[in-house]
């Protein structure tokens, strides 16, 4: 008998979260039974904490559900042969220390994985974040060598690889984040322009002055009122990712206007949300090019790692307060 801790969402967020919305607690799993489809018991080694948990927890959670979430956890027990004790996986078995499945929904690390590379990358950049930019930028963006890519929350976990794999691509590429220090880092891998849009006087200005010809591709992360001022920017039938909408997630109250229909119109502009599970029949064509070029040094990552279970809610609060540069990921 194993004792899991787990955290539950004790009370649905109202506005920002807090750690009181939260709640650790201890349940028992069953032992394996042979025949029976609970063949495995895993353990967590790298937790993720992404921004998607804050709107998915209201749409499809009850409060006391456990929090919902992506880990690399080891196998510790197996009656599946596909799964050899000791084998690492990555599994949505939300915030817990353990868990059991019959391995139908986890997914085995590529076998090529070099032991150089740490494990934690396959919540990031070899993973869910890592192809969200793969495919938003490859079929939703269909950028072309030459053309200019904007892409804002640059230095978070999907927009580093963004604009990285947008430079591999021929293009060139303008990111925008929240501090100086991210900016910096922006330019490090490789971002022709890059700017604080927190510090910048006029943020029509900047977007302007970093790509005086417009944008020909907008990867947006944020939404609110960064892409109803990076529309206008845009040139006549460009092409607007909509990954993200963070600048709104935490809002009690729904932001308004302004209206997008205006230039949509007049600059015939293609804009497409997305959500990466789309391209799932894909995913090994992704996982492979981006650990490839990860390889190669042409995509560098950065995580922020927290150490310890108990602070996953803290982490999570953290990255949604742009605390995180690159990847957000909890070390149990």
């Amino acid at each position: 008998m194993v004792t899991a801790k787990v955290w539950v969402l004790k009370k649905h967020f109202d506005g920002f979260p807090k750690t009181s919305d939260f709640d650790l607690k201890k349940i028992e799993l069953p032992n394996l039974k042979d025949g029976g489809e609970q063949k495995l018991l895993l353990e967590s080694v790298f937790l993720s904490v992404d921004p998607y948990m804050r709107p998915y927890s209201q749409r499809d959670m009850k409060e006391g559900d456990i929090m919902i979430g992506t880990q690399v956890a080891r196998v510790v027990e197996s009656k599946n042969p596909a799964f050899k004790v000791g084998t690492f996986v990555v599994g949505a078995g939300g915030w817990r220390t353990h868990f059991i499945s019959d391995g139908k929904e986890l997914q085995l690390l590529p076998s090529n994985w070099p032991e150089s590379l740490p494990k934690s990358l396959a919540l990031g950049t070899v993973g869910m974040p890592g192809l969200t930019a793969y495919f938003g930028l490859l079929e939703v963006c269909k950028m072309k060598p030459g053309e200019t890519v904007l892409v804002n929350a640059a230095a978070g976990a999907v927009g580093s690889v963004v604009g990285q794999l947008a430079k591999i691509g021929g293009c060139k590429v303008v990111g925008c984040a929240g501090s100086d220090d991210k900016v910096a880092y922006l330019k490090k891998l490789g971002f022709d322009e890059a700017f604080n849009y927190k510090t910048v006087k006029s943020l029509d200005e900047a977007l302007h002055k970093a790509s005086p010809d417009g944008y020909d591709c907008f990867f947006d992360n944020v939404g609110g009122e960064f892409a109803s001022v990076a529309i206008n920017q845009m040139k006549k039938y460009g092409r607007i990712a909509v990954c993200g909408a963070i600048s709104q997630y935490n809002d009690s109250v729904p932001q308004k206007g302004p209206y997008v229909h205006m230039p949509m119109i007049f600059k015939e502009l293609h804009m497409e949300g997305f959500i990466v599970y789309r391209w799932n029949s894909r995913r090994e064509e992704g996982l492979q090019a981006l650990l490839k070029w990860v390889m190669e040094g042409k995509v560098k990552y950065h995580e922020q790692v927290t150490e310890g279970f108990e602070n996953m809610p803290m982490a999570f609060i953290g990255m949604l307060k742009g605390e995180n540069l690159g990847k957000a990921v909890v070390k149990v």
